[in-house]
């Protein structure tokens, strides 16, 4: 059967109660086909399925729904369910959940769990949002320094079950510090009496719990890691962030530059939940505070009205090229912040960038004023095309300079790149070019 064919037969089973077929149908629908199928139910639904898997696949399909659904079905279970349920969810995934829980309901259920899970859901669920502790996990796999090949495949043996991954194995001495990693594919490959401490890579690649979730993410796609191992100050090993949480982020800091790109709040939730006041509040703030910043754009078209007025054929250039300012402005904001987020470029930069975009500008002015002047002097003849060229060239470049500057300032203020937003860069660029459109056309137009 197909995916479609499972989940239409799926809701079919659900509206006629057909127990019996919805146990069979959670078997055979992979995790997380059926996380995507419930994220679409109501939370009652959601419990129905969900009684009908084994714990452990219980946990598995419960941490790929979003957070908040999360939530909302962890609150109409019962205690000794959840209680159970945390046990077998990811460290990581179960700490997440123990956070936006209600603190009646953390106490009641950490009564119910073991000492050390209750001790390791208390660490990781401490560190703030939005650090490398926050995402790290403590289900990975450590063998002691003095041990041979043989002596560690038994201990990763034992340990695999409750491990996350086991591909990348640690290496630890009797403080518990990180001395060393090794892959399970030298621990195959080796003769079973081979010294661990011979094998071992000393070169690590380590984050403290206190770094930000970027940087972890940034270092794993650097250095092409598995997982990367979490150190405290005395180099101890507290915990390790995977790939697939490494992705998360980075899937999560993109859509949120986005969003900030389009000049919308953060959605927690995502778009399908958000309520309609949600979407209302996130978007009216920028909205609002662009419609005054277009005021000086009007003022500006006002304060030239007698040039207008001499020449009405200029109003025909204006949406042209302002738009173009706009755009030139747009592309440069959205390579300097992809820039910076990704690392490539710092502040230091500045000056340097700031010298390749005038030239860089002054090139797309060029052109684009190549491409219109030809309008230009059919429209209105020689000099009219003469102020269109110029000013193509000049608000380009301009709307270029603010463009790519922009992020710098507000990264420079401590405020994020992102809001260097499209909207904002533009409504700048806006004000600017109908400023120098119509200079210019003072100037040489004489009047």
């Amino acid at each position: 059967m197909t995916y479609a064919n499972l989940v239409n037969a799926l809701r079919t089973a659900l509206e006629q109660r057909d127990t019996i077929a919805i146990e069979k149908l959670v078997a055979e629908i992979r995790p997380a086909d059926l996380a995507e199928f419930l994220s679409h139910e109501d939370t009652a639904d959601s419990l129905r399925i969900l009684a009908h898997l084994a714990l452990e696949d219980r946990a598995e399909v419960y941490g790929y729904l979003q957070l908040s659904q999360q939530h909302d079905i962890a609150e109409e279970m019962t205690v000794e369910g959840l209680a159970q349920l945390l046990s077998s969810m990811s460290s990581d995934e179960r700490a997440d959940l123990f956070n936006v829980m209600s603190e009646e309901r953390q106490t009641d259920v950490l009564k119910l769990m073991a000492r050390e899970e209750r001790e390791d859901l208390r660490r990781l669920s401490s560190y703030e949002e939005g650090t490398v502790g926050a995402i790290m996990t403590s289900d990975y796999a450590t063998v002691p320094v003095n041990t041979t090949v043989a002596q560690a495949l038994d201990i990763v043996r034992k340990t695999a079950p409750d491990a996350e991954t086991i591909y990348q194995i640690y290496v630890l001495d009797r403080q518990h510090r990180l001395v060393g990693t090794l892959s399970l594919r030298e621990l195959i490959l080796n003769k079973p009496a081979t010294a661990i401490e011979a094998l071992m890579t000393t070169e690590l690649v380590v984050i403290s719990p206190e770094s930000e979730q970027e940087d972890a993410s940034r270092m794993i796609s650097r250095y092409d890691l598995l997982a990367l191992p979490v150190v405290d100050q005395q180099q101890r090993l507290v915990g390790i962030v995977t790939y697939d949480d490494a992705m998360d982020v980075a899937e999560a800091e993109a859509t949120e530059d986005i969003l900030k790109g389009g000049t919308v709040g953060k959605l927690d939730g995502g778009l399908s939940n958000a309520s309609l006041f949600v979407l209302y509040r996130k978007r009216i703030v920028w909205l609002v505070l662009l419609v005054f910043a277009n005021i000086f754009s009007a003022a500006g078209i006002a304060f030239y009205e007698d040039t207008i007025q001499a020449y009405i054929v200029l109003v025909f250039f204006l949406p042209l090229l302002v738009g173009s300012a706009g755009n030139a402005g747009s592309q440069a904001s959205t390579l300097m912040v992809r820039g910076m987020a990704t690392g490539d470029v710092v502040t230091s930069d500045w000056a340097r960038l700031f010298g390749r975009e005038i030239v860089v500008a002054i090139g797309l002015g060029l052109t684009m004023a190549l491409a219109v002047s030809g309008i230009g002097a059919f429209r209105g003849g020689a000099d009219i095309a003469l102020v269109v060229s110029l000013s193509m060239v000049t608000v380009v470049m301009v709307g270029s300079l603010v463009g790519m500057s922009l992020p710098f300032l507000l990264h420079k203020l401590g405020w994020d790149p992102a809001t260097a937003s499209a909207p904002l860069v533009a409504t700048i660029a806006d004000a600017v070019g109908v400023l120098i459109y119509f200079a210019i056309a003072t100037a040489i137009l004489g009047l």
